[in-house]
């Protein structure tokens, strides 16, 4: 349903676009959804780190407002992460997600690894 892409290894205080594209699905279905993105890092729980709504209200973890943007283009059935001043911290695989009907939906990730 969903597919991510966008990530690499970049430095300490660096940039990153991510993409989250849902190929498959109704384009009307897919505008309705909030989407989210998602990061874990190695040995830790799955984290929330933004969303959007299908109106672009967007709401972003205290860990990284401020430094990450998110945006859709429903044309495109796209929502992006916008990552700036990349920290250490920030590394590991980021995931974009919805729930529909009580179901969360999952991409595969894309993993985003920051050196100091």
């Amino acid at each position: 349903q969903l597919v991510e892409s966008g990530g690499g290894l970049v430095q300490d205080g660096g940039s990153l676009k991510l993409s989250c594209k849902a190929p498959r699905m109704i384009t009307s279905e897919y505008n309705s959804k909030i989407i989210n993105w998602y990061r874990q890092a190695p040995g830790n729980q799955r984290e929330w780190v933004a969303s959007i709504t299908r109106g672009g209200d967007r709401n972003y973890a205290d860990t990284v407002k401020g430094r990450f943007t998110i945006s859709r283009d429903n044309a495109r059935k796209t929502v992006y992460l916008q990552m700036g001043s990349l920290k250490p911290d920030d590394t590991g695989t980021y995931y974009c997600n919805f729930n529909s009907g009580g179901i969360d939906y999952w991409g595969q990730g894309t993993q985003v690894t920051v050196s100091s």
